[in-house]
């Protein structure tokens, strides 16, 4: 059981976000956090929640340190019968507003781990991306964390924005890990709707070759690829849960919740939340739906696919990839050698 809560507040709006964020409500910051509490106090009784059964707790945004640890008081006090002893408890930030004081208030209310949005360390990238922070403001804000004593740490990085080149991402994997750091998210460069970015959409460079670039450059310092998107020393209990379609509260304007064949989607609009935090649309999810889902996000992780899921005309398919040594096959289990292929692989075994 994982337990996702979505702060939907951001000082600045990235040009490349479609996350639900939004800059101009802070007034009502007091009022979410209360309507959040509500709302984990309905979602605690429905997913029948035991004392001692949440795994992880993920603190997701928007941009949760411009909340301040004081208004997290509650709905932390209200979870903690609820989270396991050695539960991962992350938060993101941004380095602007990752002061030393909220960084210490949210230790002291549990949180082990800070993933904080850096992007990148060059300094007109992170203008064009409509960064909020510069690089030294990132090298900083981690510093503080691990001096706070945040037991991991981890930053994310962004790949193929259109001036990108291996001497640009070299250097920034090569700041990244002289920092006390034990995990990179890097994510190639998306175009979504509704973005700064949608009217120009030619700030996004189609370069594959960078994403392997990337990948290598990551795990020749010594960090696992355990994910299409992901490496570390550390790896995220909270997204190998996902990956594993572990069951999960999520609770927030823009959050979304899975529990067994369903999944929940509260309101996103931020005073619609805050008037009634339990209206909640319900989506059942067809076997065939979840079998999808356990090929794609089996494929592109190391947490691979258990072969009982798969009827024979997709074992067959499986097995050629296996002899073609695009699957690797463990046991009853098979695990995939290239994440970059992870949809077509799983395409053709669906196919």
């Amino acid at each position: 059981m994982l337990a996702y809560l979505h702060i939907p507040y951001c000082d600045s709006k990235c040009h490349y976000c479609s996350f639900n964020s939004y800059v101009d409500k802070f007034d009502t910051r007091k009022a979410y956090m209360q309507a959040l509490k509500r709302q984990l106090e309905f979602e605690l009784e429905r997913f029948e929640v035991k004392k001692g059964s949440i795994e992880t707790l993920f603190i997701g945004g928007g941009t949760p340190s411009t909340v301040a640890p004081k208004l997290y008081e509650p709905i932390f006090a209200l979870l903690k019968p609820y989270l396991q002893q050695d539960a991962e408890i992350t938060t993101e930030a941004n380095p602007n507003s990752a002061t030393t004081s909220w960084i210490e208030g949210m230790k002291a209310l549990g949180v082990n781990r800070i993933s904080f949005g850096v992007q990148s360390f060059d300094e007109k990238k992170l203008e064009a991306l409509g960064r909020a922070h510069n690089p030294i403001q990132a090298k900083e804000a981690i510093i503080r964390a691990h001096d706070a004593g945040i037991e991991h740490i981890s930053l994310d990085l962004i790949y193929n924005y259109r001036n990108d080149t291996k001497t640009l991402l070299h250097s920034d994997i090569d700041q990244a890990f002289e920092l006390p750091i034990d995990h990179i998210s890097a994510y190639e460069l998306t175009i979504e709707d509704g973005t700064k970015f949608t009217q120009t959409p030619e700030v996004r460079q189609e370069n594959e070759l960078l994403a392997f670039y990337v990948a290598d450059e990551i795990r020749k310092r010594g960090f696992e690829h355990y994910e299409i998107s992901n490496f570390g020393h550390y790896q995220s209990k909270h997204n190998k849960g996902y990956w594993e379609l572990k069951d999960y509260i999520g609770a927030g304007a823009g959050a979304v919740g899975f529990l067994k064949e369903r999944r929940f989607y509260p309101q996103n609009d931020i005073q619609a939340y805050i008037s009634d935090p339990l209206k909640i649309i319900e989506e059942a999810l067809n076997s065939d739906d979840l079998l999808t889902e356990r090929l794609f996000l089996g494929l592109r992780s190391n947490i691979g696919i258990e072969s009982n899921i798969l009827n024979e005309s997709m074992k067959t398919k499986a097995n050629t990839l296996v002899e073609e040594n695009k699957l690797r096959k463990e046991g009853s289990r098979y695990f995939n050698e290239n994440y970059f292929l992870s949809d077509e692989l799983a395409l053709y075994i669906l196919g």
